[in-house]
């Protein structure tokens, strides 16, 4: 167990003495949205594998020191993708007491701020919290390994993947006509994308490889496991929550399992490379 307290090693005073070398605050835009879902009645949870300590430094820089007003349920060194996959035996909640695990709990009676636990207890609590039988849970995630496929897999969670991938495959434009009210557009909706500024020298795109065909054919286009794996184990898949925010709490969003397409999950809209011929492309 670490402390940030005890300035040892490099990296964790670093971040302590200088976060704003390291951190971006909140936009007023996602903690307005984080605010509207709560006040909806929605219950809003905050699952880190990060320790107390550390979630603590972040969330105070990032969203203010009131940032626990935002959450519910604050779950901390969660240990995912452990968190889904093991059963309460396995991976117990525990009490915190200044930064320190204390108690074993064999079950989650109230709303708080726990260490390690599992996504079964966690589910028992909301469904006491909820009063439903079967209540729905959106899970934000920005690792495929640690949040999507387990939150997916193992709790048959809604999942909502952000992929900041699909910000380095556009640079936003405005358009020059407008087709929907405002109100009804999030951040990036009403945009086109000039040409993709991130793609890897190296790799190529994140989301499809192109293979040289035979003799004189023409090359292949293919998508990559990792894209396989966006429209497999995510609901929709967006670039930043900043980019969602300034829509309506009640938006229909439409999912990557609402069709035939394996790029219709992706909002405000799929990456330039899954575009061009999309009939064509064929899964590696």
């Amino acid at each position: 167990f670490f402390c940030l307290c005890i300035d040892c090693g490099t990296y964790f005073p670093e971040v302590k003495n200088h976060p704003e070398k390291y951190l971006q605050k909140c936009p007023n835009s996602v903690k307005k949205w984080l605010k509207q879902l709560k006040s909806a009645g929605k219950i809003l949870l905050l699952i880190t594998s990060s320790h107390s300590d550390y979630c603590r430094l972040l969330c105070e820089y990032i969203l203010g020191n009131d940032f626990e007003e935002y959450f519910d349920v604050v779950i901390t060194n969660a240990l995912k993708p452990g968190f889904f996959s093991h059963t309460p035996n396995q991976r117990p909640f525990r009490t915190l007491e200044n930064d320190e695990e204390q108690e074993t709990l064999l079950s989650l009676d109230k709303p708080g701020w726990y260490s390690q636990g599992n996504a079964i207890h966690l589910y028992e609590l909301l469904k006491k919290m909820t009063g439903k039988l079967d209540p729905k849970v959106v899970y934000f995630g920005d690792s495929m390994h640690s949040d999507i496929f387990p939150a997916r897999h193992y709790s048959n969670w809604e999942t909502v993947f952000i992929l900041e991938e699909l910000l380095g495959d556009k640079v936003m434009v405005p358009t020059e006509t407008e087709s929907e009210p405002l109100e009804k557009k999030g951040k990036y909706e009403g945009y086109q994308p000039k040409i993709p500024y991130s793609v890897s020298e190296q790799w190529g795109s994140f989301f499809v490889d192109r293979l040289p065909g035979l003799e004189n054919a023409e090359e292949t286009l293919v998508r990559t496991w990792s894209c396989k794996c966006i429209s497999t184990y995510s609901t929709i898949a967006i670039p930043s929550l900043e980019a969602i925010a300034d829509l309506p709490l009640d938006y229909r969003f439409t999912r990557f399992s609402s069709n035939s397409s394996a790029t219709a999950g992706y909002y405000p809209s799929p990456p330039r490379a899954l575009l061009p011929s999309e009939e064509s492309v064929t899964m590696k």
